[in-house]
């Protein structure tokens, strides 16, 4: 199955809950990065935030092989801009080692930092999703390890939000965030935010290349079936997960209002 691009095509992709997996498929050279984008959109998220934008000193090479390999005149930022995907380099020190963020453009985070994750590990980068280091943390070790060039994978997260901003840094208070969320209004209130992430590894510095793109979409553009998919989903997460998420926030009026689609449609 094509990963795609659009909400609908990567909620099918996703996991529906139950226990962490890398959920990895093999991704077309013609598929691995957004066809088409909101240029004006991306611009603005760096014009506003140059922070978003970060590079150690160690990832100059695995940059500039980047970018002529993409073809782009310029450095990570350059690169950022002319791409819908967040990007991030990971580099090891040597055969075996652990990888570490060396640099990386985030213009649309989800719920994370990029000052807070710079030079770490993956399992530090990773550490507050529930159960990564017992359940993924060797496998994507792994998989780190033995990716050979031109092969690419790519898998779906996704995450329900009170809102549509692309940069998503939420501060205040999730029941405050989620209280005006009703069986009713479900589907205007509620955004499902999918983020197409794929992997591969440049051939030269053998730095491996982590692309974030983000997709948004209203809850009540979803056809029922998905909605449906998203309301069993939620309670059949690692209860870790459920607390990061915030699902109590959100999970009944999502159900009652999938219920609702389901006595439509019937």
């Amino acid at each position: 199955m094509r990963l795609g691009f659009t909400v609908p095509e990567l909620l099918r992709a996703g996991r529906g809950g139950g226990a962490l997996r890398m959920g990895l498929r093999r991704v077309a050279e013609v598929d691995w990065l957004w066809p088409d984008f909101d240029r004006v959109a991306r611009a603005a998220a760096f014009d506003a935030h140059p922070e978003a934008v970060r590079e150690q000193p160690g990832a100059a090479d695995a940059v500039h092989e980047l970018a002529a390999f993409l073809g782009i005149d310029g450095g990570l930022a350059q690169i950022a801009r002319a791409h819908w995907e967040d990007i991030c380099i990971l580099q090891s020190d040597e055969e075996g080692a652990p990888y570490q963020l060396t640099a990386a453009a985030v213009a649309f985070p989800t719920d994370w930092r990029l000052d807070e994750k710079m030079g770490q590990g993956l399992t530090a980068i990773h550490a507050p999703i529930h159960g990564y280091a017992e359940q993924l943390a060797a496998g994507v070790d792994h998989f780190f390890n033995i990716l050979p060039p031109g092969d690419i994978f790519g898998r779906a997260n996704w995450f329900i939000v009170a809102d549509s901003a692309w940069r998503y840094l939420p501060e205040d208070d999730p029941a405050t965030r989620f209280a005006h969320v009703t069986a009713a209004n479900a589907g205007e209130t509620l955004f499902v935010r999918c983020e197409r992430q794929t992997l591969r590894r440049l051939p030269k510095t053998r730095a491996m290349i982590f692309t974030i793109g983000v997709a948004l979409a209203p809850l009540g553009t979803l056809a029922p079936d998905l909605v449906r998919r998203l309301a069993d989903a939620l309670p059949a997460l690692p209860e870790g997960e459920q607390q990061r998420r915030h699902v109590v926030g959100y999970a009944a009026p999502l159900r009652a209002y999938a219920d609702g689609l389901t006595r439509h449609a019937a």
